[in-house]
């Protein structure tokens, strides 16, 4: 990790800088996948499927069979903290629902929104150095509250043509359709487009590499769309003379330890505190079995000394981390002033940890900056608000005569005219 003792404004460029790619390769390559996906349809899945993941499959759908298997091959300790984490998550979602109300904007103008679930949504949980089923709960609930009629998921099976068992025991549990053992740039071009055995969706939802955030984001100019932009993962936490640094080093490698582009960032009013962090994180450090990658990750990483609380969280508004842990003891005050996070953990008990499982929040959120204009998944982002008006005689007195002005000012003059005809049979009548 870089230390950074007591930065200038000038030199909050370069701390707040993520990891870097270059994706023109990557770019081109996704594209040649997503048209062969476009093209062959299941034909090209497999083949990409066995040339990146491995594995050479007669059928793309995971079987009744294979449902029944992971319920046998799941631990009951897991299927009951499954079980827990998804009444969470679920109650927190459920709260989210759009309750609509009709206003009469003025006399004889009633406008109103109704919330209307996706049809469609496609779910993409990696399998890469971790199987993500705590993802699949984080993605299916809400879809499943929101009402969405069609939830297809996709994952990569392992070299055996297997899916990890506790992906699809949380996908039971959470209510998902269809799965489908289907990873990386193929999964993503064939929900966006359909095969003869993926449906096509209108939405697809979930992290994933560089390659499917490339693909996600190609596929979004022009057939589906998708939950947000991002990038590698990240936490910022902020901490000062009062809080533990045991508790702040393990919350900078949980982060860490989920991929070596992943970037932790520590920013602290307590020179003390930052030197008994990094020591601590070192010692931790030692100990994780994922140690090699999350030592990559602390490269990308900067523990940066600052003069007070409000250069604190002035620096962290300007990261706009996807996980930001206020530390302090003073967390109250702090929380008020946070501008820019995905999700926000406060206090020195709630990890960044409790949010990714258990606690109800969702963990799909926006990274590389996004959360200066993105928000994490919730429940309306698998619905659309759709918009309503009625006008009666009285509410075309109303505003018609605005209506005509504005449209002539305008010089549409066909829009004025579709209102004047109007105004022209009120005033016969």
């Amino acid at each position: 990790m870089r230390i950074i003792k007591y930065p200038s404004r000038d030199d909050w460029k370069e701390i707040i800088e993520r990891p870097r790619l270059d994706v023109s390769q990557l770019n081109a390559t996704v594209a040649n996948v997503l048209q062969d996906i476009q093209a062959k349809g299941d034909e090209a899945v497999k083949f990409y499927e066995e040339k990146f993941d491995h594995v050479k499959l007669s059928s793309l759908a995971v079987s009744a069979e294979e449902m029944e298997e992971a319920g046998r091959l799941v631990s009951q300790e897991l299927k009951d903290a499954l079980t827990l984490a998804h009444g969470n998550i679920a109650r927190f979602h459920e709260s989210q629902k759009f309750e609509g109300e009709k206003v009469e904007t003025c006399p004889g103008v009633n406008c109103w929104q109704k919330s209307v679930p996706i049809e469609k949504v496609g779910l993409y949980i990696p399998g890469g150095t971790a199987p993500l089923f705590s993802t699949v709960l984080m993605l299916a609930t809400p879809a499943k509250i929101a009402g969405c009629k069609e939830i297809v998921l996709c994952t990569p099976p392992n070299r055996e043509g297997k899916v990890h068992p506790a992906i699809l025991m949380a996908a039971q549990i959470a209510g998902v359709d269809k799965i489908f053992k289907c990873g990386g740039v193929q999964a993503i071009g064939a929900m966006a487009y359909g095969t003869e055995s993926i449906p096509k969706v209108y939405k697809i939802f979930g992290p994933g590499n560089q390659y499917v955030m490339a693909a996600k984001q190609q596929v979004s100019l022009h057939d589906v769309a998708i939950d947000m932009p991002a990038g590698p993962s990240e936490v910022c936490v902020i901490a000062d003379e009062s809080s533990n640094p045991v508790f702040v080093a393990a919350d900078l490698l949980s982060q860490a330890e989920h991929g070596t582009d992943s970037q932790a960032l520590l920013i602290t009013t307590s020179e003390q505190m930052l030197q008994q962090v990094e020591e601590e994180t070192l010692k931790q450090l030692a100990l994780l079995p994922r140690k090699e990658i999350a030592k990559q990750s602390l490269d990308n990483s900067r523990f940066v000394l600052v003069k007070d609380y409000d250069e604190a969280m002035q620096l962290s508004n300007e990261y706009a981390p996807e996980h930001l842990i206020i530390a302090t003891s003073n967390w109250e005050e702090m929380a008020n002033m946070v501008v820019n996070a995905g999700s926000v953990f406060l206090g020195e008990y709630a990890c960044e940890s409790a949010g990714d499982y258990a606690s109800g929040t969702n963990h799909t959120l926006p990274t590389h900056g996004y959360a200066l204009a993105y928000n994490g998944v919730n429940l309306d982002s698998y619905n659309r608000k759709i918009t309503f008006q009625h006008l009666s005689a009285e509410g075309i007195r109303s505003i018609g005569k605005a209506v005509e002005e504005m449209a002539e000012n305008e010089q549409l003059h066909a829009h004025k005219n579709a209102m004047t005809v109007r105004i022209q049979q009120i005033t016969r009548s």
